[in-house]
């Protein structure tokens, strides 16, 4: 009670209030100010080397798996064929690692604006930075929102990896950037993007998921667990310009010696349809949102 121990790295942030997240800390690796945000890196008893954005844990090496392989798969394996991915931020390399591991991905271009967190991530997490140097991946420093403006009608899928909506981040969940996602997209390309946990913030979550639906005429909100994130888990809004999509059925569904030559640890085909299967209270609230004028039909 009232003690927060010497050696221990705490998170707490208004988007989640009354929350912390605690992991004890055997090194701190690289800290630094970028002209974008603060970036630590720390060694961490049971979560081995973990990266923290502003304060807030953005992966750890125990877990960062499970996000990186749902927020990949789902869009990919809804898509008939993602031959070209845009991935706008993810600049530890996580989301590109495992992009490139699906079988009809030809081109990955990654835009991200904080060069330094490449650098970083480069240096202390190669275990994730690794796929920012497949030959499938172009990395380009940049605004993803200039690159969009740039890049009309190009992309399968756009996935976006981002830090939660505060500082350089907060404009990736306006309605302004899903408008400009749809530019970027060839004819029924999806869009896939962190969106929050419905269990510290729903309004947040519902507010992503309504800008989504007022751009894309099929719509929907999956959940991940990820145990080192404020409560445990963490969601996807995703979009698709093909209204006959259905994210709850993957179409490309891979054998089990399939995900085993590919490594995955965390997506399978199960677990992409109960990624969609939400609580009533959650149900409830996303299904009669504001401007709720299609969601996605398997869980209506």
């Amino acid at each position: 009670m009232d003690a927060f121990k010497k050696g221990w790295f705490s998170e707490i942030n208004d988007l989640w209030p009354g929350i912390s997240v605690s992991l004890e800390v055997t090194d701190v690796l690289h800290r630094e100010k970028s002209k974008y945000q603060d970036i630590l890196v720390l060694d961490t008893k049971a979560h081995g080397k973990t990266l923290v954005l502003d304060g807030i844990i953005q992966c750890t090496e125990h877990d960062e798996f499970s996000y990186q392989e749902m927020i990949s798969f789902l869009p990919l394996c809804s898509h008939p064929n993602p031959k070209n991915v845009l991935i706008v931020g993810g600049g530890d390399g996580g989301v590109a690692r495992e992009v490139v591991k699906h079988p009809l991905v030809e081109k990955v271009v990654q835009v991200e604006i904080d060069e330094s967190v490449l650098e970083v991530s480069r240096t202390f997490l190669p275990f994730m930075a690794s796929g920012l140097d497949h030959p499938k991946v172009t990395v380009n420093v940049g605004c993803g929102f200039q690159f969009m403006k740039n890049h009309s009608n190009e992309f399968d899928v756009i996935i976006t990896d981002s830090s939660d909506p505060v500082g350089p981040a907060e404009v990736l969940f306006q309605e302004s950037y899903f408008a400009l996602m749809k530019t970027a997209l060839k004819p029924g390309g999806i869009i896939c993007s962190q969106a929050g946990t419905a269990w510290a913030n729903l309004s947040h979550v519902s507010e992503t998921l309504t800008h989504c639906k007022a751009i894309y005429p099929v719509a929907a909100y999956g959940v991940a667990s990820v145990p080192t994130y404020p409560t445990g888990q963490i969601g996807f809004v995703l979009g698709s310009l093909n209204s006959e999509t259905n994210f709850r059925e993957p179409i490309k569904v891979f054998t089990d010696k399939q995900l085993d030559d590919m490594k995955m640890r965390y997506y399978n085909d199960k677990i992409h349809r109960g990624a969609f299967v939400l609580p009533r209270f959650v149900d409830k609230i996303l299904t009669n949102n504001k401007n709720n004028h299609i969601f996605e039909k398997s869980l209506s």
